[in-house]
């Protein structure tokens, strides 16, 4: 079956202006113009438009999706099942966080008891689940399964306080590194700080230090764009600066 643009953006509920976006980007072509000067959309039109929906109800960028689309190496049903993984996930999140609000309506309306532990359990599982969604496999490998299941189980088991003081070490060495870029010495009294600061907010997840898994990490900040990405949206060489500071709180430079 055949669409044009009008019959397409009703099939699938995108407007008319977003289709042909993705046609001037290249994402989605149609598959001819008609003589009269319409776009005519075919079945593996359809199919791919699908799959682009797909990607950004799971939050992808354009320019991503385009990458992945068109890689030689893509495989529709694996991508299916990617996608079918990920929203169950995230319904697993939604349910818990569900529970969670009926637990505390429950709790405030004085018909049950509830644990400060419990009441952290929902967001807690997010911070898990996102962690495994964007490094675990990386991890997994790096660290093996042991050391990261010991690390997500840790979290889950957390007091409401000892989540609260994961929260502020992490929040005061992000304030302290910042300070510490501006006097451009990692070696100096606030980067030391800062990496001593790191320190204790990654023990948080891996329960016991060690230095040479601490230099590992912070190597990680410059290799992995992702994480160089998540410490130079503040200020541009940031990742680099916190490497360069760890390295030297842990002696390895």
């Amino acid at each position: 079956m055949e669409y044009t643009v009008q019959k397409l953006t009703r099939l699938a509920g995108v407007s008319t202006r977003t289709l042909r976006y993705y046609d001037e980007i290249g994402i989605l072509k149609p598959a001819r113009i008609s003589s009269s000067g319409y776009r005519i959309y075919g079945q593996k039109e359809v199919d791919l438009l699908q799959q682009i929906m797909f990607y950004r109800e799971l939050g992808v960028s354009l320019p991503d999706i385009r990458e992945i689309l068109t890689s030689p190496d893509f495989d529709k049903v694996k991508a299916l099942k990617e996608h079918k993984n990920r929203l169950l996930e995230q319904r697993n999140r939604l349910d818990m966080l569900i529970r969670n609000v009926e637990k505390t309506i429950a709790y405030t309306e004085g018909r049950i008891k509830m644990t400060d532990k419990e009441k952290f359990e929902g967001f807690k599982q997010k911070i898990i689940e996102e962690n495994e969604k964007k490094y675990g496999e990386e991890a997994r490998q790096k660290y093996g399964d042991d050391d990261v299941d010991k690390s997500n189980a840790i979290l889950k088991n957390m007091t409401q306080g000892q989540y609260e003081e994961l929260q502020r070490t992490e929040e005061k060495c992000r304030k302290t590194l910042l300070e510490a870029f501006k006097t451009g010495d990692p070696a100096g009294p606030l980067a030391q700080e800062a990496a001593d600061l790191h320190r204790k907010w990654i023990t948080f997840f891996w329960g016991d230090y060690n230095k040479e898994a601490h230099a590992g990490v912070a190597q990680l900040y410059v290799d992995d764009e992702r994480f160089t990405k998540y410490y130079d949206k503040d200020q541009p060489g940031l990742a680099r600066f916190l490497r360069d500071a760890i390295l030297i709180y842990t002696g390895k430079k």
